[in-house]
């Protein structure tokens, strides 16, 4: 009944926006007028009979509008009569095939001479490496054992410290000094000191002399060296004197073959272009030949276009739908509205399976701290535990964790709207006292 009323609902709007839409129209080039009829439509659905109004758009010109359509109408007959008058022509004009044995010759593109590139040389061979200047001095013979120049200059000094000790000892026995005696002991050690200075300035002049000699050696190999570096530097000026000649040797043809080629490439390219030259003349006098035949066909085809029967020119009608009852849309809003009453009798228990739930104490360890094992009852852990929110001062609980008697009693242990884990107590024990 609802889709029923609803469909006659839009039948009568669409009926009224179609009479009211339709509105007869009077302006100076003429008038628009509707006039209607009535047709009998079915509603498949429901079986009802509607009548439905049929609008029939009438429109008249003015009389000065009118005259001007009659001599529009005219001028386009006698185009169409012109027009088949001279398509009479086409048949000769169409019978006799086009003459091009005038036209100039196109180019021939196998005349074309292909340009003779030159190669460019290979690069020219460069001199890497220069002859031998002379080995580098990089050690002189050195000898730092000073103990022959010690040796030599002992050979010298010991003899007269020799005799200076006997001279002494002599003197001493004379003076009636006998060793072990101050003044023999002072003596010897003085004497002692005097040959042990000549000793040490034997080494320190056996050392100058080593240094003096070690010197002369450097200097000659420094002389050396420098004479072998003078020598390569000369040599390497050689080398990049040659190589320089050789580089410029090889610019100097790269540029010619570069300049050789670059004429080939220009005497193609005009080659090309006289070709092109001779095919452009051709094709402007195969276009003029073109024009000359096409000319009097594009005339009686415009006079054909210029002829043609102008269609009516209907004005723009306000068509009218009736707007479907959405039967489908219908149907389903009243199975939602089934299935939300359905939900609100379902959430209204699960409301209340979660108002019972709440009652159970949490046992999940997420919801504990300060969790201490204290026992087993019935083969279950027992600990004492602080609710985390409470004050670590505060008395505690005792109770089993959800996670340890889910593992064996699962028909104990459920879940929260909040998620937590709880325990029945009832249900695990058969007996015990209150627990958290």
């Amino acid at each position: 009944m609802t889709a029923a009323a609803q469909t006659a609902t839009n039948i009568g709007t669409a009926v009224a926006n179609g009479y009211m839409g339709n509105v007869n129209q009077v302006t100076p080039d003429g008038s628009l007028s509707y006039s209607y009829t009535t047709q009998k439509w079915t509603d498949p659905l429901s079986g009802n009979v509607y009548d439905l109004p049929v609008a029939t758009a009438t429109q008249k010109l003015s009389e000065m509008q009118q005259k001007i359509k009659d001599q529009n109408d005219v001028a386009s007959l006698n185009l169409a009569t012109l027009a088949t008058s001279q398509s009479s022509r086409l048949n000769d004009l169409l019978g006799k095939p086009m003459d091009i044995s005038k036209a100039p010759a196109a180019g021939d593109p196998s005349k074309l001479s292909l340009p003779q590139y030159q190669q460019f040389a290979a690069g020219p061979k460069l001199q890497t490496s220069i002859g031998n200047s002379g080995d580098i001095t990089r050690n002189y013979e050195t000898d730092f054992d000073t103990s022959k120049y010690e040796n030599a200059l002992m050979a010298r000094l010991n003899p007269q410290l020799e005799r200076d000790r006997a001279a002494l000892e002599t003197r001493l026995a004379n003076q009636g000094l006998q060793p072990g005696s101050k003044a023999y002991d002072r003596a010897i050690d003085e004497a002692n000191r005097t040959s042990n200075d000549a000793r040490i300035a034997a080494v320190l002049n056996a050392g100058q002399e080593q240094t003096r000699l070690a010197n002369l050696a450097s200097q000659k190999a420094s002389f050396e060296n420098a004479a072998q570096a003078q020598a390569y530097g000369q040599a390497l000026q050689n080398a990049d004197f040659g190589n320089n000649a050789n580089q410029q040797m090889y610019q100097n043809g790269q540029s010619a073959t570069a300049a050789n080629n670059a004429l080939q490439d220009q005497n193609f390219n005009a080659q090309q272009a006289q070709i092109t030259a001779q095919n452009t003349a051709r094709a402007n006098y195969l276009n003029e030949q073109y024009a000359q035949r096409n000319q009097p066909i594009n005339e009686i085809s415009a006079l054909l276009s210029g002829a043609q029967v102008t269609s009516p020119n209907f004005v723009p009608t306000q068509g009218q739908s009736i707007q479907p009852v959405d039967y489908a849309g219908l149907v389903q809003q009243n199975y939602q509205n089934q299935v939300a009453a359905y939900n609100a009798r379902q959430q209204a228990g699960g409301n209340l399976l979660d108002s019972l739930l709440g009652f159970l104490p949490k046992s999940d360890r997420r919801a504990k701290k300060n969790i201490e094992k204290v026992g087993r009852l019935k083969g279950h852990n027992l600990y004492e535990f602080h609710y985390k929110g409470e004050p670590a001062s505060g008395p505690k609980h005792t109770g089993v964790m959800a996670q340890e008697v889910e593992k064996t009693r699962p028909d104990a242990v459920s879940r929260g709207p909040d998620g937590m884990r709880r325990v029945d107590y009832g249900r695990l024990f058969a007996a015990g006292k209150r627990a958290g």
